[in-house]
């Protein structure tokens, strides 16, 4: 069953992320895709996340496609103006590549080339009114297509603290929703107890909300993100837990496989997100019964 039959039928979905080499070595990205085929419902493949030049979602998303599993292709706005964005989904919808998640991209101060200049020449509403327009066969200029796209939308919401940061995220998601986008993915769960208020507010979306479950693979990680990510709220028992296990590696996929599981009556769906460690990816499932 396709991810959008899955998503539509109201069943659990399961996702994970794999960034592209930076570089033309597919080897290990090919692998990888292979070793989770029949386990997951589709590869979401960001494109140049984190500002850092890989080769492209475009090339990533047809090679997990060539694997036998689909491909849910990251689509943002800071690196292509209005032109190249409906050339690259007019592409992608001729490759096959019919899964699209609108994100946010990240300041070019944190990339690995500081010198490149962002386009940001759609915002992100505006980039789900060209994909709306591109599917109803039109272009943002206006002119009549050659064949009609069809695209299941997702939105990404952006890690953001309580209060009125969360209030905000929430309407650009509503927004979202009306514009089009067919399903939501949160940004990371760590303490799934503490996020329950908040995944209750975003279930009235009245879409399917995916959360994601990011691979904590050290204390030294685990400490940054709890002291830089607005809202991760990672407690020092969870820390004390993965300092004090003999297995620090083993307790940290085990970690990650609870978080999914104590998520699954919660949400309609997870992203599990590696960075790295995605060779790690069937112990995960392992350990969340999956």
């Amino acid at each position: 069953m396709s991810f959008f039959n899955r998503l539509s039928s109201g069943e659990f979905v399961v996702l994970v992320e794999m960034n592209t080499p930076k570089g033309v070595g597919a080897a290990d990205f090919v692998t990888n895709a292979r070793r989770i085929k029949g386990r997951v419902d589709a590869v979401v493949v960001p494109d140049m996340d984190n500002g850092v030049m890989r080769m492209s979602a475009l090339a990533g998303g047809v090679l997990v496609q060539q694997q036998g599993s689909e491909s849910i292709l990251h689509i943002y706005c800071r690196d292509r103006n209005r032109m190249a964005l409906q050339g690259d989904l007019l592409a992608a919808h001729a490759l096959g590549l019919h899964n699209v998640l609108v994100v946010r991209g990240e300041e070019m101060s944190y990339a690995d080339h500081r010198e490149a200049k962002a386009v940001n020449d759609l915002d992100e509403p505006g980039l789900l009114g060209a994909i709306q327009s591109l599917q109803r066969g039109v272009d943002l200029a206006g002119i009549e297509l050659s064949g009609t796209p069809h695209f299941t939308v997702g939105w990404g919401m952006k890690p953001c603290a309580a209060g009125e940061a969360s209030d905000r995220e929430l309407e650009a998601a509503e927004k979202a929703v009306g514009a089009g986008a067919r399903y939501v993915i949160t940004p990371p769960i760590y303490d799934v107890n503490h996020y329950a208020p908040f995944l209750e507010r975003v279930r009235g979306l009245r879409v399917p909300i995916i959360a994601t479950v990011f691979l904590l693979k050290s204390v030294g990680i685990a400490r940054y993100i709890g002291q830089n990510e607005p809202g991760a709220h990672i407690s020092e028992e969870l820390i004390r837990r993965m300092r004090q296990a003999p297995d620090r590696d083993l307790e940290c996929l085990r970690i990650a496989g609870e978080t999914v599981a104590n998520l699954k009556p919660l949400v309609q769906g997870v992203k599990i997100v590696t960075l790295g460690w995605e060779h790690r990816l069937p112990a995960i499932l392992d350990h969340a019964g999956l």
